[in-house]
């Protein structure tokens, strides 16, 4: 009776431990899950053109994948999450075979540096220094000059195997949910545009593209979802970058029945007096000169976060696709021209507002899609309109009015079928 006691004793205990220790583990593995991520507390260049050396300053280790994209010459640092605490202009005077660089949040969990390169490089070596005394962590990586033809094996080298791992890491799933059962509603993809490392257009005070557009989409969906008429979706809805052909790709696995990309540009090469909203469609040649530098400006946000371009769709010859491109140009127009009626009456406009140019983000064949510049932070007087409240619930009403007005017929014969 005493041994029964006691091995219910020992059992008890044995099981109380392997349940502390399940809770420790538990805690142990939430801790690190949630630890904060590494701070990036200076950088710099040195060197000259044949070699050159880029350091980043940190307070603890971490392990940098290193990659090349040509033509433009592109180095890509792609490290885990970091909190970026540099100063205003870092990367933006380059020394020796680095002219400028570029950072920022990439996707969820991921942080990367982009490098500028006057021309083809070697990574000589990559090493990491521990912070010693008052010095903090070092990461460093030398480059040395090198050839074209060497670049372009590094570059497909390194593009292998960053295809391989993330084969092996990320399984292949449909992240939007394709299968997902639609309501009926008319769906809306309001597309801010930039993010994360694309900080697009910076405004005379300082203003970022990539958060007053994304304030004023974050603004736009409530009011459409308070309607209670349409589902909403926004390309992204954090700072983080999102490439030009995956933001169409969104809209097409959504079956999305209105694209709206939203941007706040700075215009450049002497224009600076351009000011008000325009609206955007797509066209093969650009309705005037403004527009196609914007077109080219915008078109260069995968170059500038470091993505390899995708290759241009060849020219259609499925009669049905050529259609169907046909009928959604001729619905976009018929947006943007309801759309511009509407701001007519709330916001200042450019002269000429409806405007085209070849604009990657607006190139899905089956979803009617405009761009909105909300005016251009080159001007101090749109930028400080696009920083207040008033502005922007005039400008979010009209915008809500004019999509109204495009699916009111289509809404109105649902309605009309509900009610019979």
């Amino acid at each position: 009776m005493a041994l029964t006691r006691a091995r219910e004793l020992v059992l008890s205990a044995t099981a109380l431990f392997f349940f502390t220790f399940l809770i420790l583990l538990g805690g142990v593995h939430t801790f690190y899950a949630h630890a904060a991520p590494a701070k990036v507390i200076g950088a710099r260049v040195a060197g000259d053109d044949e070699r050159t050396r880029f350091v980043l300053d940190l307070d603890t280790q971490i392990k940098p994948e290193i990659s090349g994209l040509a033509r433009p010459f592109r180095l890509i640092v792609d490290l885990p999450e970091v909190d970026f605490q540099l100063p205003d202009g870092a990367g933006t005077d380059g020394r020796g075979m680095v002219t400028t660089w570029r950072f920022g949040l990439f996707a969820q969990g991921k942080s990367r540096i982009v490098m500028d390169l006057s021309g083809p490089v070697s990574v000589d070596k990559t090493f990491f220094l521990p912070a010693v005394d008052d010095q903090p962590a070092r990461l460093v990586i030398d480059l040395v000059k090198s050839t074209p033809d060497d670049f372009d094996a590094f570059v497909l080298s390194s593009r292998t195997k960053g295809k391989t791992k993330a084969a092996k890491t990320v399984p292949k799933t449909d992240r939007l949910g394709g299968d997902a059962k639609r309501s009926g509603k008319p769906l809306i993809v309001l597309d801010p545009g930039h993010g994360g490392i694309d900080n697009g257009a910076t405004g005379v005070g300082g203003t970022l593209e990539k958060a007053i557009v994304l304030n004023f989409a974050n603004l736009l969906k409530d009011k459409l979802e308070e309607s209670g008429l349409y589902d909403v979706h926004l390309t992204r809805e954090d700072d983080t970058f999102i490439s030009l052909s995956r933001r169409v790709q969104i809209g097409h696995e959504l079956e999305a029945d209105l694209f709206i990309s939203i941007h706040a540009d700075s215009v450049r090469r002497g224009r600076k007096f351009a000011r008000g909203a325009t609206v955007y469609t797509l066209s093969d040649k650009a309705s005037d000169q403004l527009s196609a530098e914007l077109a080219e400006v915008e078109n260069m946000s995968d170059i500038i976060a470091g993505v390899e371009l995708d290759e241009e769709p060849t020219d259609v010859t499925d009669i049905l696709l050529d259609l169907a491109k046909r009928e959604t140009r001729s619905f976009s127009n018929y947006f943007a021209k309801i759309l511009v009626t509407e701001l007519k009456s709330a916001v200042r406009l450019i002269k000429n507002p409806h405007r085209s140019a070849g604009f990657r983000v607006l190139k899905a064949h089956d979803v009617p899609s405009v761009l909105v510049e909300l005016g251009y932070l080159s001007n101090e007087h749109d930028e400080k309109l696009l920083n207040t409240e008033e502005w922007r619930e005039r400008m979010a009403n009209a915008m809500s009015d004019a999509i109204h007005g495009f699916f009111r017929p289509r809404l109105a014969r649902q309605k009309g079928t509900v009610s019979q």
